[in-house]
């Protein structure tokens, strides 16, 4: 193999790394897990005064264990259909095709 093609597996490993390091899915869901924990620790804990508040309701809890539900959707969906970045020659396909076009 020529040092170009080595050049480009490189760069396509790289592109798959950042592709699934800055992941989306990844964000939002840790970021709901982890208020999803806060919140319901404060639904465990509240006291009569607070449920009082919410009309006997425990909202800290049902939020938190909603936000807790939604944030590991989110990191199962990712570890089941993980983010593919699209390869070189797909790439190549859809420069082609846009100049084609235009």
């Amino acid at each position: 193999m020529s040092d170009y093609q080595h050049e480009v597996e490189e760069l396509e490993r790289e592109s798959a790394t950042a592709a699934r390091l800055f992941d989306v899915r990844r964000i939002i869901g840790g970021l709901f897990v982890v208020y999803g924990v806060i919140v319901t620790i404060a639904g465990l804990t509240a006291s009569d005064a607070d449920l009082k508040k919410a009309q006997d309701i425990n909202i800290n809890l049902w939020t938190g264990l909603g936000m807790l539900a939604l944030g590991l959707f989110f990191l199962i969906w990712l570890k089941l259909r993980p983010a593919v970045p699209p390869t070189a020659g797909e790439l190549q396909a859809a420069t082609e095709e846009g100049a084609a076009e235009g």
